[in-house]
């Protein structure tokens, strides 16, 4: 078994930090001596180290702390990269919770398709006080994927995935400053690395939860963030190098579409309450966001201090 680099970033989040770090200490089917586990303190103060310290002193496997003061979701996870031992990099969320197969199946997953990086679902489950909206609530932090594993055309997020050290362009800081602050950084890698002839694989064992966070639980943030996932295809293309200009004006022009005719689907649904008028807020959201994806209309979901 190659030796596994278990990663963490967080922020101010000690209570979700604790509860995501002990699910892996109760893995199965796996050799905790090729194990460690690196937690990424994104906080101006080292406000996880204690906390940090208490959890080492439970694990079964080196854990290390760093501390990256810089603010921003790519420092954070070059940060650890740097720290890393391992040639294969699993990523947990500071607000995901493992089951205690996950990450046997991801390393199996990994082995059998000789993968690049490996995905799982993500299943979200809100509190029992979340009742409007609260299935798209859920659908919106949830990830899906195909019901069987296999290699796959495309690509997901960071949470909940291995990556093969060999097979990044960058082994040490492969996470692009360009979305420090909006986030999508995993985004820039992965589609990086599909251009590069990566293999991307789909394992439906490796599922974790995800409890997201109160203050996330609402549509202020949800269409916020539909907005910037759309930005993504037209920031992609004008991060290109040379940029993309004929990508970028066919993605700003399907987005026109979508936001007109998702909007106008969305405004009907909310005048009549429809219970899935939030999922068509969402679609437009994310149209409108092709066609807006410059500097002024970035919003910031990462790197704040106060």
């Amino acid at each position: 078994m190659p030796r596994v680099t278990i990663m963490i970033p967080t922020q101010r989040r000690i209570a979700g930090l604790g509860v995501a770090a002990r699910s892996l200490f109760r893995q199965e089917g796996v050799a905790f001596g090729d194990l460690e586990l690196v937690i990424v303190d994104n906080d101006q103060v080292d406000s996880a180290r204690a906390a940090a310290d208490g959890l080492a002193a439970e694990a079964p496997f080196p854990v290390h702390y760093v501390h990256e003061p810089r603010p921003g979701v790519a420092y954070a996870r070059n940060a650890g990269m740097a720290r890393a031992g391992g040639d294969l990099i699993a990523f947990l969320d500071d607000d995901e919770e493992a089951p205690a197969e996950w990450l046997s199946a991801l390393l199996s997953a990994q082995a059998r398709f000789d993968a690049d990086v490996v995905f799982g679902p993500v299943r979200a489950r809100a509190p029992a006080a979340v009742v409007e909206h609260r299935d798209y609530l859920q659908r919106f932090f949830s990830r899906l994927g195909p019901a069987e594993a296999g290699v796959i055309d495309h690509y997901y997020g960071c949470g909940d995935s291995l990556l093969r050290r060999a097979a990044l362009p960058d082994p040490v800081a492969p996470f692009s400053m360009l979305r420090n602050e909006i986030g999508g950084e995993d985004d820039m890698l992965f589609g990086q690395m599909q251009i590069a002839g990566a293999r991307f694989v789909w394992e439906p064992a490796a599922w974790v939860w995800e409890d997201p966070v109160a203050d996330r639980l609402s549509l202020d943030y949800t269409i916020r963030r539909a907005f910037a996932y759309g930005q993504g295809p037209s920031a992609h293309c004008a991060a290109a190098s040379p940029p993309d200009r004929l990508g970028i004006a066919r993605w700003m022009a399907v987005g026109l579409v979508q936001a007109a005719l998702f909007g106008a689907v969305a405004a009907g649904k909310w005048l009549t309450r429809a219970a899935d008028r939030a999922e068509w807020l969402d679609r437009a959201a994310r149209g409108l966001g092709k066609t807006l994806w410059w500097g002024p209309f970035k919003i910031q979901f990462y790197g704040r201090t106060a």
